[in-house]
């Protein structure tokens, strides 16, 4: 039994890739019920952010188990196996683990030390729980992941002044303009990321801040606090004839600004320049509004140069959080191997051998006038029981140490049969 992580993120896949293999938190019961019909799965978690598609498992046989998850993955994207493995990391037993912490405390993150991720990391966790797809190893790791992050943000100065894609995104801004002092924003969303983007606009003393949302009272609630003005999500496309800026973060599947749109905006503003920047995934703007004259468009990989200044700022801070993974990893794979069933399922088979050899001895010394065959058939017999007797514990055994209450089982059968002392 061993975790596994197959997954790809903004590291090793362009957004087009990541877009398409998106899950909406509320659409994750379906891959968690398709990848628990496959026999080497015993539990799963799928992690789907902007940034990353990941799934976490524990698999009794890894391969198997892997080519489960790259096959649900290549069917979500439309693409064959071979496409699409150039851009998975596979991760198992400590390096999986060291990569779930590392996920949880943002270090694997396009902006390292924002605070999102851990959120993520906790809806993703719950979403599998409801679907009865957690087992005990995975509840485990993913409690731990949450601890580890947490730990980090407080133990180092990552947390210090929090950063996020929204805020840099409004770096990205500020680099195009010089100062955001009497622009007009529009934010596309009132959700998380369209919040602390708003937060920040209001620091940098923006003169407008526009927000639209499908639910308009969330727009103006938003507006509300920011002392901006709500707009209709039907009527949004008119405000960007007035906006400097338009932030989209909405939870569409879909582009909600398409390039027919863009180009009839552009021509009603009198080619006067527009900025657009589309933080959501997937994308809410049109790839190929990047075409038209005087439109910039800039997509969540596109801040990556910002990203990168970040990192390097951080970068001191980062050793120390790095190395508290470290020890995190060291103490959950030790707890681990303190679970694992086999040297249970090894001490079980072991001692029941040992007695029958001892009570094969003393029958076969009475027994003396046997001939070597006649010897042998005892002998058979005796092994014939022993596997008899042993085989529904060892299925057993196996089977509950996938369940939550498991180590209950483990911890009951090694007290009955008197293994505590004899573990290895």
């Amino acid at each position: 039994m061993e975790i596994l992580v197959v997954g790809l993120s903004h590291k090793t896949a362009p957004i087009e890739l990541r877009e398409r293999l998106h899950i909406p938190e509320r659409d994750l019961a379906g891959p968690l019920q398709i990848l628990g019909q496959e026999p080497p799965i015993l539990e799963r978690v799928i992690l789907s952010t902007c940034n990353r598609v990941e799934v976490y498992a524990v698999a009794e046989e890894v391969e198997p188990a892997r080519q489960a998850i790259e096959a649900l993955l290549g069917s979500r994207a439309h693409l064959p196996a071979a496409a699409l493995a150039a851009h998975l990391y596979r991760h198992r037993a400590g390096d999986a683990v060291r990569h779930a912490f590392r996920v949880a405390a943002s270090l694997d993150s396009l902006v390292v030390g924002e605070p999102q991720i851990l959120g993520q990391v906790k809806e993703a966790y719950q979403a599998a729980v409801a679907a009865g797809a957690v087992g005990p190893v995975l509840a485990a790791l993913m409690e731990r992941a949450l601890r580890v992050g947490k730990r980090i943000r407080t133990e180092t100065a990552l947390g210090a002044s929090p950063v996020s894609v929204a805020s840099v995104a409004i770096e990205l801004a500020r680099q195009i303009f010089g100062t955001l002092a009497g622009r007009t924003v529009l934010l596309l969303g009132a959700g998380e990321m369209s919040e602390a983007a708003a937060q920040h606009l209001k620091e940098d003393g923006v003169s407008a801040i526009l927000v639209s949302n499908r639910r308009y009272e969330r727009a103006l609630e938003l507006a509300g606090r920011l002392g901006g003005r709500a707009v209709r999500f039907d009527q949004f496309k008119e405000e960007v004839l007035s906006a400097d800026i338009v932030i989209a973060s909405t939870a569409a599947p879909h582009p909600i600004l398409t390039r027919a749109d863009v180009e009839q905006i552009i021509r009603a503003r009198r080619q006067r320049p527009l900025f657009l920047i589309d933080i959501a995934v997937p994308r809410d703007i049109a790839a190929d509004v990047n075409a038209i004259d005087n439109v910039y468009l800039y997509d969540i990989d596109d801040l990556e140069a910002v990203a990168a200044a970040n990192r390097k700022v951080r970068e001191k801070e980062t050793t120390f959080a790095e190395a508290i993974v470290e020890r995190e990893v060291e103490a959950f794979t030790q707890w681990l191997r303190s679970l694992d069933v086999v040297p249970t399922i090894q001490t079980l088979r072991e001692k029941v051998e040992a007695i029958r050899d001892q009570e094969l001895g003393k029958a076969l010394h009475r027994l003396a006038d046997l001939k070597p065959e006649q010897q042998a058939v005892v002998r058979q017999l005796a092994q014939g029981i022993v596997n008899k007797i042993l085989h529904h514990p060892m299925i057993e055994l196996k089977r509950q140490s996938a369940r939550r209450d498991g180590h209950v089982t483990i911890s009951a059968l090694r007290r009955l049969f008197g293994l505590e002392e004899q573990e290895p």
